[in-house]
């Protein structure tokens, strides 16, 4: 079967990210011959399971199911199936205990999987509490988000090193003792870069929640119950940070384990990195989505190809566990024991499109319950007749499914993945998301502007006749049509866009595609911008009611990383007013008090003894800095009252103190000198330094004072800090594609691009 026709953007990712190269990073491979070494190597799994088969025709089955774009595999199988690699799965769960060994072992074990291009999941909730005893030292516990801050430093250490960007889900149990220092963990969009966070909620806690009680934390190493806290604050102190930056997340854990397919060989304790994947601890999983703007014929859907595609699917993935090369030897055999695959789906929204039906309607749920019944029905199915083929998965024995199966190959069949690179190369919406804009404009090199526009909406505006460049980009600087009095109501009305929808309708259509899923379902929750923390906690106890496995939600522009330009705003949003305010607040750094204190530090320079002095406002925040050099006069001394003048001028306008650091620490000069437990590299690295050493002792200063209730933080007021960040260079690095320069998008914990730029691989 010949290649489908695969759009630009496809071909893009193709070649930036899975065609192989050669020693020069010249692509030596086509995408057919891509889809035919993965098809070839798959195809090799047969020849473990008798009867010996000719394994071509099998060869040619997966082939012509990928390059049709009916189905495509996640991609670790793309990447690496038939390369020295073999690393094919994307999915990993890793077990992290509470001596110093275990933790380390982790560590280690995150590494290497990360390495070969996989995502990790933890719970941290075997390590014993802050300050709790530690018997072979006699002194006490830094507690579980101190050690987070170990692996966060390893993935970043691994992403510098050049290889495929490492992800992290860390997961705390709600009851654990140190759950409130968790929750705001990433407080400011400057620590733990490296990790999506989700709280594990109990249904013990959301019963208390709704009760307005108390609720009990135990010790992990006592197993003691300690002191209670009131699960209502606990709730909304999370709902809080999840509205203020997007974390933590929550997923239900009781609920997932009342899924458990195999609950006599252990408890699920965490997921994957986009939470759509509960795994056992060193289990790993493969996924694959099936494309559903291919199964449409004649306006209606084409059940007959789309259970033929499920089928094959089946098949596919089955033989990816056999062929998969395991980065540990206790990752292959939990994973051959359970034999999970997680097939999915992806264009959901155009499959809609093509339909006819909005996805904010009635209709559309239901289309998604009988779509996703249907690809469940058959996948069980095909994971039957494999069995009866091949064997049972050898943990079904004592496994809750050997009541309603004589056999099953695989302990669990199917998943909704975020699909967003893959869902790129097959030119189709993500997942089960909404489309996120309608048009938008790539900024490329040289100053020059590219108009993308949706093809779908694209084809039918030239259809009607209300199709214009100028009309693209007025929608482009809108991000949608629904003010656009040129377009048709009723093409208004289908071609609505994930910020068109309410918070309660994306919780709604993940509810629809949960009912008939084995693990879970990846899904953002998008909220405009003036969406209140009440309505944030609404959606979390909506997801909880409608049997969702946990929830993801973002609140449009809540986090740096995000572009801020017009087709990424909410349309209720009166822009003129909101980008006035913005480029005021650019210019008005925060006022000085007539008395504030700090602390000044001597550093050992190669232009002499630097002091600097570190002060802070009535809050507690890094308000401004004075540095003072032993040489009087010179350059020395003007470059470093300018250094001062300019970090004190962004830790004024907002920007955060580690963001400073970063950008002035490791600048070296001609003479660098030993002070103190390491070099000095400069006037620039001492001030780093300094800053570094007054957070480290502050937060040691905090810790002393015990955190005797729970205070929610009032809703911030606007941050004024486009001036400096600009001048620093730091959030239009982040705002922008590294790649192509175009937007980026917030998905899944992941800042991602329509050209397949991901900062979570």
């Amino acid at each position: 079967m010949e290649l489908a026709q695969l759009t630009q953007n496809a071909m893009t990712v193709l070649t930036r990210r899975y065609l192989q190269k050669d020693p020069q990073g010249n692509v030596v491979e086509t995408p057919e011959e891509l889809f035919r070494r993965v098809a070839k190597n798959i195809a090799q799994a047969d020849r473990f399971y008798p009867p010996e088969t000719d394994l071509l025709p099998i060869e040619d089955e997966f082939y012509s199911l990928m390059t049709s774009l009916d189905f495509l595999p996640n991609s670790p199988t793309l990447m690496n199936a038939g390369r020295e690699l073999q690393q094919l799965s994307a999915c990993f769960v890793l077990p992290v205990g509470d001596s110093m060994d275990e933790i380390f072992d982790a560590v280690k074990q995150m590494a290497l999987i990360q390495k070969s291009g996989g995502g990790t999941g933890f719970s941290f909730s075997r390590i014993r509490p802050r300050n709790d005893v530690v018997g072979s030292t006699h002194g006490v516990s830094s507690g579980p988000v101190s050690f987070m801050s170990v692996f966060d430093t390893a993935t970043e250490t691994i992403k510098q090193g050049g290889t495929r960007r490492g992800a992290n889900m860390g997961i705390l149990r709600v009851d654990h003792p140190d759950i409130l220092d968790f929750i705001q963990c990433k407080e400011g969009d400057h620590h733990f870069n490296n990790f999506n966070i989700s709280v594990a909620a109990t249904n013990e806690f959301m019963d208390a929640v709704e009760r307005d009680k108390e609720y009990f934390l135990r010790n992990p190493r006592t197993k003691e119950v300690v002191p209670s806290l009131n699960a209502r604050q606990v709730f909304e102190k999370m709902v809080y940070y999840a509205w203020k930056n997007g974390d933590p997340g929550i997923i239900f854990i009781d609920r997932i384990n009342q899924d458990n397919p195999t609950p006599q060989v252990g408890q699920i304790e965490s997921t994957n990195p986009c939470g759509e994947q509960p795994l056992l601890p060193f289990e790993s999983c493969n996924l694959g989505s099936i494309n559903l703007s291919n199964m449409v014929r004649n306006g209606a859907i084409d059940w007959e190809r789309l259970g033929s595609v499920t089928e094959r699917a089946v098949h596919f993935l089955d033989n990816v566990i056999d062929m998969n090369r395991y980065t540990l030897p206790q990752i292959e055999a939990m994973t051959k024991a359970n034999r999970k695959i997680g097939l999915g789906v992806m264009g959901f929204a155009d499959l809609l499109i093509l339909l006819g039906i909005p996805y904010n309607s009635p209709k559309a749920l239901e289309i998604g319950e009988k779509v996703m019944s249907f690809i469940q029905k058959k996948a069980r199915e095909a994971s039957r007749e494999l069995a009866l083929k091949r064997g049972s998965f050898p943990n079904f024995e004592g496994s809750p499914l050997k009541s309603r199966w004589e056999a099953m190959r695989n302990a669990t069949v199917t998943t909704i993945a975020p699909a967003g690179t893959i869902s790129i190369i097959a030119g189709t919406s993500s997942g089960i998301e909404p489309i996120f804009a309608l048009a938008f404009i790539r900024h490329v090199l040289e100053g020059k502007e590219l108009l993308e526009v949706n093809p779908y909406f694209e084809a039918l505006a030239k259809q009607e006749g209300f199709y214009s460049e100028e009309l693209m980009r007025k929608i482009a600087h809108s991000g949608n049509t629904q003010h656009v009095k040129e377009v048709p109501e009723n093409i208004r009305k289908l071609f609505v866009t994930a910020h068109d929808i309410t918070p309660e309708d994306h919780i709604r259509m993940q509810a629809a595609f949960q009912k008939y899923t084995d693990n879970a379902v990846s899904k953002t929750v998008n909220f405009p911008h003036e969406a209140t923390v009440d309505d944030v906690a609404k959606v979390y106890k909506l997801a909880y009611e409608l049997g969702c496995k946990g929830v993801t939600i973002y609140r449009d522009r809540s986090r740096a990383k995000q572009v801020l330009y017009k087709g990424m705003v909410s349309p209720n949003v009166d822009r003129s007013k909101d980008e006035e305010e913005f480029r005021e607040g650019e210019r008005k750094p925060k006022a000085r008090e007539d008395v504030i204190h700090g602390s000044t530090r001597k550093v050992r320079t190669g232009c002499g003894n630097l002091y600097v002095t570190v002060n802070e406002d009535e809050e507690g925040r890094l308000f401004e800095i004075f540095n003072q050099i032993g040489k009087a006069g010179g350059c020395a001394a003007s470059q470093s009252e300018a250094i001062g003048r300019l970090v004190s001028l962004a830790f004024r306008s907002g920007i955060e103190p580690e963001d400073i650091i970063r950008q002035l620490k490791g600048i070296s000069c001609h003479t660098p000198v030993w002070y103190r437990e390491g070099k000095v590299l400069s006037c620039s690295d001492a001030v780093a330094k300094a800053i570094e050493w007054h957070l480290h002792e502050k937060e040691k200063r905090d810790r002393i004072e015990p955190q005797m209730k729970i205070s929610i933080p009032k809703q911030p007021p606007k941050e004024e800090k486009g001036f400096l960040q600009r001048s620093l260079g730091l959030i239009f690095q982040r705002g922008a594609c590294p790649e192509c320069g175009g937007p980026l998008i917030f998905e899944e914990g992941c800042a991602k691009c329509f050209c397949g730029y991901s900062d979570c691989g």
